[in-house]
């Protein structure tokens, strides 16, 4: 009889060459494809009715009046506290509503008098980045605390509304 003779069992050797060259172009091209994004949102409420809020309340209220002209802060409402006129370039001055809010502000506190909403009222034809920009100037501002800089809360609690119809000298809204 013949035996069968067995053969010794050769071990194959794993080839992963192709799989570590698609992991090497696959990788890199998954995180360029990532989207980096933040999404901030900020709290926003409709300004009180005239109606339901009490006088007191009213009197109280801060206003930012914003038109195709420029800016306008009101305390109280509908009393011009501050204009603040487009820049050179036909912007918003930005910087200057920070310092005049921060003024405000401080005047406030110097009353006994502790604020931190304010009203937005907005024509319609604004731009939405105008809107932005002006609520991040509007919530707080960069002050040197301890030797670093840090957002300070100006007026976090933002309300929205239309601004009130311009009226000429004979009364007629325009």
């Amino acid at each position: 009889m013949r035996r069968r003779q067995r053969r010794q069992g050769v071990e194959a050797e794993l080839d992963i060459t192709a799989f570590m060259n698609l992991m090497i172009v696959l990788v890199p091209v998954l995180l360029l494809g990532m989207v980096f994004s933040r999404i901030t949102a900020i709290d926003v409420t409709l300004p009180p009715d005239a109606a339901s809020s009490g006088e007191t309340d009213d009197n109280r209220r801060l206003e930012l009046v914003i038109r195709a002209d420029g800016m306008r802060v009101n305390y109280p409402p509908g009393v011009l506290l501050k204009p603040i006129p487009l820049t050179a370039d036909g912007d918003y001055d930005f910087a200057l509503l920070g310092l005049v809010l921060q003024e405000v502000r401080r005047q406030l506190r110097e009353r006994g008098v502790e604020k931190d909403d304010i009203t937005l009222l907005v024509e319609p034809d604004i731009s939405y980045q105008s809107i932005v920009t002006t609520m991040d100037t509007v919530r707080s501002f960069k002050a040197l605390v301890a030797a670093s800089v840090v957002d300070a809360a100006l007026f976090p609690a933002i309300a929205f509304g239309d601004a009130p119809a311009i009226t000429d000298t004979a009364g007629v809204a325009q």
